[in-house]
């Protein structure tokens, strides 16, 4: 199942062009659109950068970075969401482009890529080669500006690192707080919204970074279920008068 495709309809006659690809980001000539948001369909093989996936009577290759590769596979035959954007390949002066799918198994480390990508020097294939570790690890190492740890991951050197830090350090607090599961996979993809979003609230009323991130970090460390942030936001102030 394939989400994210816009309806097209056109009047008799008419002629429908190629989709128009919002220009949003330019990494290294290379375009990165939303059009497919997600894919949701049996895993039919993993293989280094690629998983496969079959959904309806189609299959679709799927670029993946090492942490996701972790994940997907023990998860061969069974059914899974991969949270996608698209990027074209190749040289578009030449007019030599192949349309690429991306995928992660949370929203929320699509959203991490796509900021990663923003970084000069940081292309879609560097971007995906370097996240070898969880999107939480890779945050708490930009926000503690962790050059020398950031310049250890595959393609990214001492220079990138400080570009990555330079850019990034005050946009990744929010992904820090990710809360993975013992089989280590992020937990279901509505925490991980929740926790962002308690996050943006409590930045909005004047805690800093670091107050926020410890805030929750405390609250959610009980081990306690929270059904809205709403309920979070309400386990964090009671924590705070005790």
């Amino acid at each position: 199942m394939l989400e994210g495709l816009p309806n097209v309809s056109a009047p008799r006659g008419a002629k429908l062009g190629p989709p128009s690809i919002p220009l949003t980001l330019l990494t290294s000539s290379r375009l990165l659109t939303l059009l497919i948001t997600k894919i949701t369909g049996r895993v039919v093989g993993v293989a280094g950068d690629i998983a496969t996936l079959a959904a309806g009577p189609f299959e679709y290759e799927v670029l993946i970075p090492e942490f996701a590769r972790r994940q997907l596979q023990g998860q061969v035959g069974r059914e899974v969401s991969l949270n996608t954007l698209e990027y074209l390949e190749g040289d578009p002066t030449r007019g030599r482009l192949t349309p690429r799918l991306v995928g992660f198994p949370a929203a929320v480390e699509r959203e991490f890529f796509e900021m990663f990508c923003q970084v000069d020097g940081v292309g879609v294939k560097k971007a995906l080669r370097a996240m070898v570790r969880p999107v939480d690890e890779l945050a708490s190492m930009i926000e503690e500006q962790d050059v020398k740890g950031l310049s250890t991951l595959p393609g990214v050197g001492p220079a990138t690192a400080e570009r990555v830090v330079a850019k990034l350090r005050r946009k990744a607090a929010k992904f820090a707080l990710l809360v993975r599961r013992d089989d280590g996979t992020t937990g279901v993809e509505i925490e991980s919204d929740l926790l962002s979003e308690a996050f943006d609230i409590l930045r909005s009323l004047g805690h800093s970074e670091s107050d926020a991130r410890r805030l929750i970090d405390q609250t959610v460390s009980r081990n306690k279920k929270f059904k809205d942030v709403e309920a979070l936001l309400h386990a964090v102030y009671e924590q705070r008068s005790q």
